[in-house]
Formats: C-alpha cells, sequence, structure tokens
C-alpha cells in the first residue's frame, strides 16, 4: 500500500458495509513515502494541508502538489501520490465507495526510478 513511512489517521469510516458511501482519512507521508499504484472505482479527492508532494497518473508527468492544493482523480485512473524526497506532506483523502463496497483497487509499488523520475 505504502512505501516508506505513512500515517494514516481515518476521519470518518462507515460502520457498516450497508450503505456505504464515503471514507476520509488524513495521511501524512514522510519524505520519500509514498503510495503504490492505484485506482479508484468513484475518483478520490485530495486536500493538501501541510508541505509538498507529488502525484502522477499513469503515462503523465509527475506533479508538485502543494498546502492549499486540491486534486480530482476520476474514477479508474491509475495514479500514486506522496512526499517529495526532501519534505514531508499531509493529505485528507475522501473517496467514495463503489456499489461493490470498494474504494480502492492498490496495485504495484512505485519503483525508484518511478519516484526519482530515473
Amino acid at each position: 500500500m505504502f512505501s516508506g513511512a505513512a500515517t494514516i489517521e481515518p476521519l470518518y469510516m462507515p460502520k457498516d458495509t450497508a450503505g456505504k458511501e464515503v471514507s476520509a482519512a488524513t495521511v501524512t507521508f514522510e519524505p520519500c513515502a509514498r503510495s503504490a499504484w492505484h485506482t479508484h472505482p468513484k475518483g478520490q479527492l485530495l486536500i493538501v494541508t501541510s508541505g509538498t508532494g507529488w502525484i502522477q497518473q499513469e503515462g503523465e508527468t509527475k506533479q508538485l502538489i502543494k498546502a492549499g492544493d486540491t486534486i480530482w482523480t476520476p474514477s479508474g485512473v491509475k495514479h500514486w501520490h506522496g512526499a517529495t524526497d526532501k519534505t514531508s506532506m499531509t493529505h485528507i483523502a475522501v473517496q467514495p465507495y463503489s456499489s461493490e463496497g470498494k474504494n480502492v483497487d492498490w496495485q504495484e509499488k512505485v519503483t525508484d526510478e518511478q519516484y526519482f523520475g530515473k
């Protein structure tokens, strides 16, 4: 799910499987920490609350994100996000659930070559 040091603090989690609509968590990434590649069946909203980080959609250039930025990733778009190599980054992640009760599909880890752009 993550490479490096990342802390997840749930903000909102549905109490049961019936009627799941959305979950939300604050995620703090230490320098060089990042998520694995993943998709969301109904998309994901990120609200960067502190620090600077990177986000990348498959086939696209890595983008710098910073406190105050909001990022919407559409459903089914493969992507990753995390801290830069020199700074930490915290964001609130909000993701709706699909009708099957899923909100994320984790995939392979981001390699150092992908992360550092080598």
